[in-house]
Order: C-alpha cells, then sequence, then structure tokens
C-alpha cells in the first residue's frame, strides 16, 4: 500500500467521528489529498430536512475548494460497513468535476479498501465536454 493511501484512510477515520448523523446513524468519514499534498477532511453532516444534508466526500473537496485548491490526486472514504464505502452519485459528480483521473479509495474498517479512477465510477459523467450544450440549453430557455 502506497504511503498516501494508509494517510488518507486514517484522516479519514478521524474525520468520521465528527459526522453528525443522528437520523441515519450512518457515519461516514472522507479525506481528499490536492496535486500539491495538501489534505482536507469532511464528514457527512445531516439535517433534519433530508435534502439539506451533505456527505463527506462533497464536504472534504468543498473544504479544499473554499481554500483555493481544485485539483485532487484522490480522495479516501471510510464507514463501518461489510463492504468499502461507496460514493453517491452527487458526490462522482463533484469528483468528476475537478479531477476525473483522481483515485478514490473505498474502505471500511476492516481494512478493505478499493480504487477506482472517479472517470470510472460514473460512466458517460456528465462533465466539461458538455458544457457548451449547458450554455445552449440554458440561453433557449
Amino acid at each position: 500500500m502506497e504511503k498516501y493511501i494508509e494517510n488518507l484512510i486514517k484522516k479519514a477515520k478521524e474525520a468520521r467521528k465528527k459526522a453528525y448523523a443522528p437520523y441515519s446513524g450512518f457515519k461516514v468519514g472522507s479525506a481528499a489529498l490536492t496535486d500539491n499534498g495538501k489534505i482536507f477532511t469532511g464528514c457527512n453532516i445531516e439535517n433534519v430536512s433530508l435534502g439539506l444534508s451533505i456527505c463527506a466526500e462533497r464536504v472534504a473537496i468543498f473544504n479544499a475548494i473554499s481554500k483555493g485548491y481544485k485539483s485532487f490526486k484522490a480522495i479516501a472514504i471510510i464507514c463501518d460497513t461489510e463492504k468499502p464505502c461507496s460514493p453517491c452519485g452527487a458526490c462522482r459528480q463533484a469528483m468528476i468535476e475537478f479531477s476525473p483521473e483522481m483515485n478514490v479509495i473505498m474502505c471500511n474498517f476492516q481494512k478493505k479498501y478499493i480504487i477506482k479512477k472517479a472517470k470510472d465510477l460514473i460512466p458517460d459523467a456528465f462533465n466539461n465536454e458538455n458544457k457548451n450544450n449547458t450554455r445552449s440549453f440554458l440561453q433557449n430557455r
């Protein structure tokens, strides 16, 4: 295991302790590694109005972006499940927006993990190649 993977998993596990999940009890932690070596963490934060909840992955990514970092080497996601923790569709789309080539390290407490590229988690993703179609659509509304 590469050293950065082990470190990201450790940071994600620490971030998970801060999760706010009183409704589901499903706590998730995440740690994103920027291309220049900075690590930003996140945890899931629920709200009684479920649509206002946010996943750990997007918290980590948005935390980095709010500090000026927009390119990522990897992100680790951890939860206490039998299988490694996989990101939801919204988080996958956020990953694609900034770094389709980033390694997504999906893991659990039993030290099982799977690594895939973000672009492989969401085939035919809506991405920058579609931006002209989006502009055209919005202008014609």
